[in-house]
């Protein structure tokens, strides 16, 4: 039988830049390590169309990786965290989840322009019904439209004059070399991210233990790992979409016991817009904190909270 090392990884990726940029950084440290890999593009459904996010759900630009990984058309499939459905999927282990980048938001604006600076009527391009919710709760008095597209042509709607602004995660602007671009860094205080934005997700097969264990042992980050389950069982207790109002970011902080030596802590907070869909929007929030390894039971009574604040009125 042919042990890992000595076979190629095939690695799924989406074809856009972004995707492929991030199954690179897999692949690269995959090589650094002596392994060989193949990458190999899978075309999906969110690829092909043209709706609105809110709309198809970003479960479908992961749908299609995880199938060509059941069906052995690769053996790994390198996902954003942040688009996967928050429930299991039967056949699949998570095998790492490697340091995150940068997870806060970022906005790109016509003269180089801050939040702050932008004029009251200024309009704001966004995908995401989170990062809506969040710049009209400002009360900065943005028109707030949606949009589509990769990040050339998002960032080519405010070159073009279209659009005053667009909102993109910071994470993928980093990773395809256009972080220069952003004209500010948006404060989690103003804007909490979404839950596991930044963060990448690498999947294989539950019986490919060897494939598991090794990208486990070369990929993945602790502390990335911990931090997003976390904000994700915050997202799966809300029985929110991935594309719902809501913002979560869990960090790794020292803290001290009880005989006052320094410990490790996971910190979570989180947010859940509610009247979303009217002129009443209500940010509600929440934070608290707990063990690392209470990283599931930190997400879920974060979720209890915000349910108890109201959040059950979420827009889903």
């Amino acid at each position: 039988m042919t042990s890992v090392a000595d076979r190629v990884i095939r690695i799924g990726t989406r074809g856009s830049k972004l995707a492929v940029a991030q199954t690179g950084t897999i692949a690269k440290k995959l090589e650094e390590a002596g392994q060989r890999v193949e990458i190999i593009t899978v075309s999906t459904p969110g690829d092909r169309s043209s709706a609105p996010i809110a709309e198809i759900g970003v479960g479908v630009f992961t749908s299609a990786l995880r199938e060509a990984l059941l069906d052995k058309q690769v053996d790994v499939a390198v996902h954003s965290y942040k688009d996967l459905p928050t429930a299991p999927e039967p056949g699949i282990a998570l095998a790492a989840v490697p340091l995150r980048e940068d997870p806060r938001d970022a906005l790109i604006a016509r003269d180089r322009l801050t939040l702050g600076e932008l004029p009251s009527g200024s309009v704001i391009g966004t995908g995401s019904p989170r990062r809506m919710a969040q710049l009209r709760a400002l009360g900065l008095g943005f028109e707030v439209v949606p949009i589509r597209g990769n990040i050339d042509t998002r960032i080519g709607k405010v070159t073009s004059g279209e659009l005053d602004a667009v909102v993109l995660a910071r994470a993928g602007l980093a990773r395809v070399g256009r972080v220069g671009e952003i004209t500010e860094t948006i404060d989690p205080l103003q804007m909490l991210p979404a839950p596991a934005q930044g963060a990448l997700a690498v999947e294989t097969r539950v019986d490919d233990v060897d494939t598991e264990h090794l990208l486990h042992s070369i990929v993945d980050d602790e502390a990335t790992r911990a931090a997003v389950a976390a904000e994700r069982a915050m997202l799966a207790a809300l029985e929110a979409g991935c594309s719902a109002p809501v913002g979560a970011l869990a960090d790794v902080v020292e803290d001290l016991d009880a005989e006052g030596a320094v410990v490790e802590r996971l910190s979570l907070r989180g947010v859940a817009a509610t009247g979303v869909e009217g002129d009443s929007i209500q940010i509600l929030r929440a934070s608290a904190i707990a063990e690392k390894h209470e990283a599931d039971k930190l997400g879920r009574s974060l979720a209890a909270e915000l349910l108890d604040l109201g959040a059950g009125a979420l827009s889903r």
